[in-house]
């Protein structure tokens, strides 16, 4: 993927999926991201070499929302390591992301740490070491972006306001001693999490170390050990778009992870990380033109991973 080419196949790209435009839609359970224009679209390509390659709205700031896991799990196993992986496991759920009777009828225990039970239970963890995880995890997407980045309040009084369903799942896991805090608190904490904001460029920036064996080629430092960078990996191929996560693999081949604002991050190992924006979801909470737009990218890029 040599400079000129990325430039080349991101105008192809944005051409390919006009489309897609308005098959989807919003995250309206969230009064806050109904809001936001469907017509926005961004895509940012960052390299190891430093190389940075955008198009659109990738400069914008959205709603990070569920990509926030990955640095909140990425922060609890390098504190606790495989002490995590006995509170939360490591399959594919095959169920919505945020399904009560799956994690009823096994106990408590969340299939793996995308899924909203998981990272709930992740943040548990956090409230051991830290009073506001929320703001680690800002800490630490910024500090990896090299550029400050913003928790929404907005949009987290909006998430909060509308959360029955995960304090439904708090207190579930609470009752079953998966979790040891105050269900409220450890909802209030995740809901602020997910309302962290960055834009496609920064969001590509601080993932890059999961393309370069844990080394940061922004800020210069190593961030994971490489072997755990491998199993973040992992989990993002098999777990990180919830229950499309087959359909997904099949169409772009490349580990990722979506959020309900509309952000897909994508890694392609040894080469860049890619983020596109697009705020129209299917029915699974993934962006469709997103999607469509990694699709397109992989095919003309050769870059999937399978």
């Amino acid at each position: 993927m040599d400079e000129f080419s990325i430039d080349q196949v991101l105008a192809e790209v944005a051409v390919l999926v006009k489309p897609h435009f308005g098959k989807g839609r919003p995250a309206d359970y969230i009064p806050q991201l109904a809001t936001v224009p469907g017509s926005k679209f961004g895509m940012a390509v960052c390299t190891l070499d430093g190389g940075e390659h955008v198009i659109g709205d990738a400069d914008e700031p959205f709603s990070v929302q569920s990509i926030t896991k990955v640095f909140a799990l990425g922060l609890a196993l390098n504190r606790f390591g495989d002490e995590v992986w006995t509170r939360v496991g490591k399959e594919p759920s095959g169920t919505p992301f945020n399904h009560l009777s799956q994690l009823e009828a096994e106990g408590g225990v969340p299939r793996n740490p995308f899924i909203n039970a998981g990272a709930l239970a992740i943040t548990d963890h956090l409230l051991e070491t830290v009073r506001d995880p929320a703001a680690l995890v800002r800490g630490f997407a910024g500090f990896l972006a090299d550029a400050p980045v913003q928790i929404d309040e907005a949009v987290a009084a909006s998430e909060l306001a509308h959360a029955h369903q995960n304090r439904a799942i708090a207190h579930l896991m609470r009752g079953r001693g998966t979790i040891s805090h105050d269900p409220e608190a450890v909802v209030a904490a995740y809901c602020r999490q997910c309302a962290l904001t960055m834009s496609c460029r920064q969001l590509a920036r601080a993932l890059l170390p999961l393309a370069a064996g844990g080394f940061s080629p922004v800020i210069q430092e190593t961030i994971f050990p490489e072997r755990l960078t491998r199993r973040l990996n992992a989990l993002l191929l098999t777990c990180g778009i919830y229950d499309s996560v087959g359909s997904f693999a099949y169409r772009v081949g490349l580990p990722a992870k979506s959020g309900v604002g509309g952000g897909i991050v994508a890694v392609v190992p040894g080469k860049a990380v890619i983020c596109v924006w697009s705020p129209e979801l299917d029915r699974f909470g993934t962006s469709v033109v997103g999607t469509a737009a990694l699709e397109a990218f992989s095919q003309l890029t050769n870059c999937s991973v399978l």
